[in-house]
């Protein structure tokens, strides 16, 4: 079921964002601001998604909890999510944060101490930008 998982978010994370320039009134600055966001929140997925498939130790059952609730859920066949507002600017962030918390708990549960512990763990492995911005 992992491996299911996984290449139901590659393909979610995967997916063109489905953008569209009307929706800004012409603003090029609004436009390409959640472009550039949408872009980074693809690019730290990825990384995230990464070091979970490097995890061979991190069961199943984390991925499956944390897609349980939420606005991204695995109904056991593919993923769903639902938007509150704006697809394009939410969904690579609803990975970001559903692969964060798999994370969080996978360093928990090998035997991280503390919050720092988990934040410096992800700082080693992510980078300091994605540490600050999902693990905080």
């Amino acid at each position: 079921m992992k491996t299911e998982i996984l290449e139901a978010m590659h393909r979610f994370i995967g997916q063109r964002s489905g953008i569209e320039w009307v929706n800004y009134g012409g603003s090029r600055e609004a436009f390409m601001q959640d472009y550039r966001r949408i872009l980074r929140d693809g690019r730290e997925a990825r990384a995230m998604l990464r070091i979970v498939e490097l995890s061979t130790c991190l069961p199943e059952s984390i991925l499956a909890d944390v897609l349980k609730s939420g606005r991204l859920t695995w109904d056991g066949k593919r993923l769903e999510f639902c938007a509150c507002q704006y697809f394009p600017t939410e969904y690579r962030a609803a990975a970001c944060r559903a692969l964060a918390s798999a994370l969080w708990a996978y360093w928990r549960e090998a035997g991280a101490p503390s919050c720092d512990k988990i934040r410096a763990t992800a700082r080693r492995n992510l980078g300091r930008g994605i540490a600050r911005r999902w693990f905080d």
